[in-house]
């Protein structure tokens, strides 16, 4: 076979792919942008179900205090959970696979599910600070093992472009959760505790449908040692009978991981030739939620009503909102493999480091200069479209291509913690921070926003069309490992042969 023509097979979306995919990212991605959305709409229908609840038990109503307490614990169960669900992921899915790990997944969905749409029944809002927490763990393993099992899955010069897609399906269920959270459709007295429940059904069809897909070749072949059936996994997914060439870039991975072994969080920190990939997954999980993509959101609703926007037609602009960043991160997905993560990752902070301080600008004179809304509401949208590029699909990408098979799963553990003590750091202080700092609060993720890039801009290389072993080739040389020894406990450099296209 000449090599052009491999190539060009390596680049072919094959029917089986495209719908493990669609799968794997609807089933799981989709209810973590969901449960993000879904209890904005409905919060004061909530907190009243949470009021009447309590006298009906004590023939007394919650104080404010006690209500504002319990509703922000309703909140902040999502992140904890998700904190939790970021901690199991290197146990499960070196247990039971990537594949395995997701069905398993969908426990911390169905059965929040019902538990959420039979509460206004029970009576019991405890069911629902449950759910929470549960649904929390759900988008924790989520958000980290989707990716990782595309990444794996996908050939080379499509890995950009299906990491992207996780990203992609967390922003049609934000989407869809503003839909259905309209007032005339679920948002209302009756139909609250339907629109929590709905999670449940992406999770019940992924429950029915993965199991007919493949498991992650580089999983099968890896850590479970099995070749024939990284071979018929390969196979399926890439629609020819001859395999040999990515078999045999899998075994060169794993002969250069023998001498580490599986690698833990602990001894991750300690190794030397995984210096500079850690920095990076710390920095950019972290830039991705102190840039202040939440904040953006929670003051979102303010800024529209101070541009004159009715209070009854908010919902249908932050449903707007939705719809941009859903469009903008389908266009991700296309130009993924065309620029490269880098260029989107400076491009995405540059732009929202742009909207911050204009944002703050425009805030800060707004009630001196009559269009001063206008902008405002014009820099919410900016940030969103610079976010949805770069800053919210890259970094979980990187993730899966800078790190080898046996310490990709600790390295996700660490990411996805960085990411949701991030995010229930940014939920729990923000509001103290916008009543200290008011319009200049914006200005605090503006310097995190130029950070990150400065950071992207003179440490973070392109990975695009790359295998696995090139980039940590790369990252050897960032980490000064010239040549890495086993008895070291390091990676195994690659000699120079095995790099050549």
């Amino acid at each position: 076979m000449e090599p052009q023509d491999e190539l060009t097979k390596e680049g072919r979306l094959t029917l089986v792919l495209a719908l493990a995919t669609f799968i794997a990212a609807f089933g799981s991605s989709f209810q973590y942008g969901y449960n993000v959305a879904v209890i904005n709409s409905p919060d004061e229908l909530m907190k009243e179900f949470y009021n009447e609840t309590y006298y009906d038990r004590t023939s007394d109503y919650l104080s404010d205090f006690s209500l504002t307490l319990l509703w922000a614990i309703s909140v902040s169960m999502f992140p904890f959970g998700g904190l939790i669900g970021s901690l199991m992921v290197g146990v499960l899915v070196n247990k039971f696979g990537r594949k395995g790990t997701l069905l398993l997944n969908n426990i911390f969905s169905i059965v929040p599910a019902i538990l959420m749409g039979y509460s206004k029944v029970a009576r019991s809002f405890e069911m629902i600070i449950l759910s929470r927490l549960l649904v929390g763990i759900c988008a924790g393993l989520s958000s980290n093992v989707v990716p990782m099992y595309l990444g794996e899955m996908a050939p080379k010069n499509l890995r950009g472009a299906l990491g992207v897609v996780p990203q992609l399906f967390i922003t049609v269920g934000i989407l869809v959760a503003q839909i259905l959270g309209l007032q005339n459709i679920l948002a209302n007295k009756e139909g609250w505790p339907i629109l929590l429940g709905v999670t449940g059904i992406p999770a019940g069809l992924q429950l029915l449908l993965l199991p007919f897909f493949p498991e992650s070749p580089r999983y099968l072949l890896v850590q479970k040692k099995d070749e024939e059936a990284a071979r018929k996994a390969l196979r399926r997914l890439r629609g020819w009978e001859d395999v040999e060439a990515e078999m045999e870039e899998i075994r060169l991975e794993n002969e250069a991981e023998k001498a580490a072994g599986f690698i833990s969080v602990v001894k991750l920190f300690k190794m030397r030739s995984l210096r500079w990939q850690l920095i990076s997954i710390i920095i950019l999980m972290g830039g991705q939620q102190l840039s202040g993509v939440n904040a953006i959101y929670y003051y979102a609703g303010q800024i529209y009503r101070n541009a004159g926007v009715g209070a009854s037609d908010v919902q249908y602009v932050t449903a707007g909102t939705g719809a941009v960043n859903m469009v903008i991160t389908m266009l991700a997905v296309f130009v993924v493999e065309l620029l490269g993560r880098r260029v989107l990752l400076l491009l995405g902070f540059s732009i929202c480091c742009t909207s911050c301080c204009v944002l703050t600008t425009a805030l800060a004179l707004q009630d001196t200069v009559s269009w001063m809304p206008y902008l405002s509401i014009a820099c919410v949208f900016a940030y969103v479209i610079g976010h949805a590029l770069g800053p919210s699909p890259i970094p979980a990408l990187l993730i899966t291509e800078i790190f080898l098979q046996s310490s990709r799963s600790s390295a996700f553990m660490v990411g996805g913690s960085v990411h949701w003590l991030s995010n229930f750091t940014v939920g729990l202080l923000f509001p103290f921070i916008q009543k200290g700092l008011e319009a200049y609060s914006f200005i605090i993720f503006a310097a995190i926003c130029l950070l990150t890039t400065i950071y992207v801009f003179l440490a973070v290389p392109e990975t695009k069309a790359k295998t696995f072993m090139e980039i940590n080739q790369i990252f050897a040389k960032m980490n000064k490992m010239s040549e890495v020894y086993p008895e070291k406990e390091e990676l195994k450099e690659l000699p120079p042969s095995t790099l050549e296209q």
